[in-house]
């Protein structure tokens, strides 16, 4: 089963082969609010071998806590499309917004909620951290989801 995306233009299409969707998760923390000029950011963690990517990118790479990112854009509008980083090898995060049907999608978990805006109510019943979950943790939610 696939799954597409685009960038802002569609000079970059993205195509996921993959059976389901990845579990999606909302990230408040502050660099994806500046990433992304909004109020959080809609993740989804594939496995790099999943997805197939048409048109240039060009990439960014930067290092924090001991971590290094290496995020991937739209050569040409610069949407953010998805990144790689060593503290999780072999995935990669596809920002959701640019899948299409992302509409019909709903975030099962949130982190970095001690960040988030005043203004944005959570539904209750989702799963939340005030910062990351553990890998154990956030593999508990998903499976709950499965």
């Amino acid at each position: 089963m696939g799954f597409t995306g685009q960038c802002r233009c569609g000079q970059v299409q993205l195509h996921l082969q993959v059976q389901t969707l990845a579990p999606l998760y909302a990230c408040h923390c502050l660099n994806c609010q500046r990433w992304s000029g909004s109020a959080f950011a809609l993740h989804m963690l594939c496995p790099a071998q999943a997805i197939e990517v048409s048109g240039n990118t060009q990439t960014y790479t930067l290092a924090a806590e001991g971590h290094t990112s290496t995020q991937y854009a739209c050569g040409t509008c610069f949407t953010r499309l998805f990144n790689e980083t060593d503290a999780a090898p072999g995935m990669r995060v596809v920002r959701a917004g640019i899948l299409h049907g992302a509409d019909r999608l709903a975030p099962l978990a949130h982190i970095w909620v001690k960040r988030k805006q005043p203004w944005i109510s959570l539904p209750e019943g989702v799963a939340q951290w005030p910062q990351s979950p553990t890998p154990e943790e956030f593999a508990a939610v998903i499976s709950e989801q499965a």
